[in-house]
């Protein structure tokens, strides 16, 4: 990890050393793009990488004041590189300083030891958007009109808190593609990242880029709450393995959570759109209100949270018999020994045994005999 230190560096440009130091390395990228505004030649190229693109003035009939809005276009690869750079910066500063002295407190094994990293993690960046989210939300009509999500399409101008949650959206499950040789993830568990990895890039990238932003900011919020609340029941098992209450309450959210998405995306797609005024696909006017267009992207959104359902249900299978068997176990290691039936020792007197607890002493057992 970077900012550690080693007692024996390795060989230069090992993949050792890259792994070791490559937070100080990606620091150094970083730094070389902030000096660049400090040049008038290279401060078009560098404010190009740190500051929001696109920036449009409206004045509103409303308002005398003129309002800064914001479009999408390719200039925003370069900031979304940025601050993918910084996002492993800041992964491994908590990793450095927050959950590996928690992890030597704890003595956890390999294999927990990456989960409890993992969901760490991502406990740290779903609690920062959720809030952030919810702030963003508030300014908003949805609580008092949903119709919002489709009235007006296509959404193709953002304010600068909605534009730059997008941005640092797209760059934060982007850096957990090299995140996954920094950290020297196990084999097993990469496809199950590579797959969640993808599909929060695919369908946040694709809100953004079909003008969505609004559906999509619905729908991430309460999804990350119900993720928040995962990965920190998970911490807390870590932590003591009795504390499982918080499970119970992450289930009952998720088939929630699942329902909630579901009913917006038809809602929206099936009966909101249809019926706009804006119809047709223009590249230029950033409009997608075509059938072909709603029916793949809730095509995506259903199959999405159809396999989230299957994940679900056969973590919750597995639980369940992972309890049944600990307390089949139990009940077989606690059970008190049976007695012996009046039966038993009737018959075991008819075939001349003799019982420990026979008071008569050895004498008369041997006239008996005799």
């Amino acid at each position: 990890m970077g900012f550690r230190k080693k007692n024996k560096s390795p060989p230069v440009l090992s993949h050792e050393f890259v792994i070791q130091n490559h937070a100080d390395m990606v620091s150094c990228v970083a730094m070389i793009i902030l000096l660049g505004l400090m040049f008038e030649v290279t401060a078009k190229f560098a404010i190009m990488f740190i500051t929001v693109q696109y920036n449009v003035t409206q004045s509103l009939d409303e308002r005398a004041e003129q309002v800064n809005l914001y479009q999408y276009g390719p200039k925003d690869i370069a900031t979304v590189f940025f601050y993918l750079l910084i996002a492993v910066i800041l992964h491994a500063l908590i990793q450095e300083y927050i959950l590996d002295k928690m992890n030597r407190r704890l003595h956890l094994s390999k294999t927990k030891h990456s989960k409890f990293n993992e969901s760490g993690q991502l406990a740290a960046f779903y609690l920062l958007s959720f809030i952030w989210g919810c702030s963003i939300l508030t300014a908003e009509e949805f609580a008092t009109n949903p119709t919002f999500l489709w009235e007006g399409y296509p959404h193709t101008h953002m304010v600068f808190q909605v534009k730059f949650f997008y941005i640092c959206q797209i760059a934060y499950w982007l850096h957990g593609l090299p995140e996954l040789y920094f950290q020297k993830v196990r084999k097993e568990d990469i496809p199950r990242q590579l797959y969640y990895i993808c599909l929060y890039v695919f369908h946040i990238t694709g809100a953004y880029i079909l003008n969505l932003h609004r559906l999509g900011l619905v729908l991430l919020v309460p999804h990350y709450l119900v993720e928040l609340l995962f990965h920190a029941s998970r911490l807390f098992y870590f932590s003591d393995e009795n504390k499982q209450k918080g499970f119970t309450l992450w289930a009952l959210l998720f088939v929630i959570a699942r329902l909630l998405t579901l009913t917006l995306s038809v809602l929206t797609f099936g009966f909101g759109l249809p019926r706009a005024e804006n119809q047709g696909f223009s590249l230029a006017k950033g409009n997608f209100n075509v059938l072909t267009i709603r029916m793949t992207c809730l095509a995506a959104i259903c199959l999405t949270q159809a396999w989230m359902m299957w994940k679900f249900i056969n973590f919750q299978l597995k639980k369940w018999r992972e309890h049944s068997q600990s307390q089949a176990s139990k009940k077989k290691a606690f059970s008190p020994k049976s007695k012996p039936h009046k039966k038993d020792l009737a018959r075991g007197s008819a075939n001349g045994v003799v019982k420990s607890d026979d008071k008569t002493s050895p004498r008369v057992r041997k006239a008996k005999a005799s």
